[in-house]
């Protein structure tokens, strides 16, 4: 698979672009976010710090031992919501690059990553090859992108490529071998990518309903054919009012819908309170089990990697709304991720 190859160059940006850049869309901002880059002479492994888990864990493979990535935001830590202690902000100024999804997923620290560009280190989005007409804008996120878009595997698979050209332009000596690394996993990608498509299809068109503790699977929806209802919004800030729980009740009474789903990373309080809800009106909903949304499983596991992630979501998916899929879904079959 071809990665796209990065403009000559690194740009260099005034506040007011970074800012648009952090803060409106990622899709058209040209290459880093930070100031100049000046030539450096790279002690290997050189140091990469990244936010979220899935950022993490696809920069790891594009990187091999080349580099260190220190992800910041943990196992099931809510990116929404996180601030930055004094030790990340440590970590982002120490390292020698840093990558971060964009779109507002990481809102509350855009002034800490503010600072580390305009300290002139190269800060990447991820989401910077997204076409905006592919990305989302649902009517309830004040005209902002939703931020989400690891929950489509093609849509990711353009956060692999970024990530390739990026650390190829950094490190041009090992630029083959970046590229040949994402290569290597792009053909995962791909697998996992065909496998959803796959395992998604065999849930009964009436049971295809996705019910979720927050709007963090729209992406999820549109690429896999299923319809997806979240208690919240975009973002968990955002609280969910008693006539959203009322509403979804009366759906899942009147559907016979038979399973719900609680997320990693989000109190499952509001799930509870549907299933209570049902209950008192006659009917019996599942617990579907446990999905991940905003962060992956426990590092070191195989739901603690993207491709993990993703197969854990839609093989338990698949199983609660009586779908057919393998026991441990597509593991086994993947080349370097599958279960012990």
């Amino acid at each position: 698979m071809q990665i796209k190859k990065p403009a000559s160059g690194y740009l260099t940006t005034t506040l007011s672009a970074l800012m648009a850049c952090t803060f409106v869309a990622m899709t058209g901002c040209n290459d880093t976010v930070g100031g100049d880059q000046k030539p450096v002479k790279l002690t290997y492994p050189y140091k990469i710090t990244t936010t979220v888990g899935m950022i993490t864990d696809i920069v790891r493979q594009v990187a091999g031992d080349k580099a260190v990535v220190t992800g910041i935001i943990g196992e099931g830590v809510d990116p929404h919501l996180f601030r930055p202690s004094t030790s990340d902000t440590r970590k982002l100024m120490n390292a020698d690059l840093v990558f971060y999804n964009g779109l507002l997923l990481e809102g509350k620290m855009s002034d800490r990553l503010i600072s580390v560009a305009s300290s002139g280190k190269p800060v990447f989005a991820v989401t910077e090859l997204l076409d905006e007409k592919n990305l989302l804008q649902p009517k309830e996120f004040s005209g902002h992108f939703d931020p989400h878009v690891w929950m489509d595997v093609r849509a990711w698979m353009k956060a692999v490529q970024v990530v390739a050209a990026k650390l190829a332009h950094f490190d041009s000596a090992n630029a083959k071998y970046y590229s040949d690394n994402a290569d290597v996993y792009l053909v995962e990608l791909v697998k996992l990518q065909q496998y959803a498509n796959q395992t998604i299809a065999t849930i009964p068109r009436q049971q295809r309903v996705m019910i979720t503790a927050h709007d963090a699977f729209n992406y999820f929806a549109r690429a896999y054919d299923i319809e997806v209802q979240g208690i919240q919004g975009l973002s968990t800030e955002s609280e969910a009012g008693l006539k959203r729980i009322n509403s979804l009740v009366d759906m899942i009474v009147d559907r016979q819908i038979n399973a719900v789903f609680h997320e990693s990373s989000v109190s499952r309080k509001n799930i509870d309170a549907l299933k209570e809800g049902a209950a008192e009106r006659g009917h019996i909903v599942g617990d579907g089990g446990m999905i991940f949304s905003d962060a992956m499983g426990t590092p070191g596991t195989y739901e603690g990697t993207y491709i993990g992630m993703i197969d854990h979501n839609v093989t338990t998916v698949t199983h609660a709304l009586g779908g057919t899929a393998p026991p441990h879904g597509l593991g086994d079959k993947l080349t370097n991720y599958g279960h012990d």
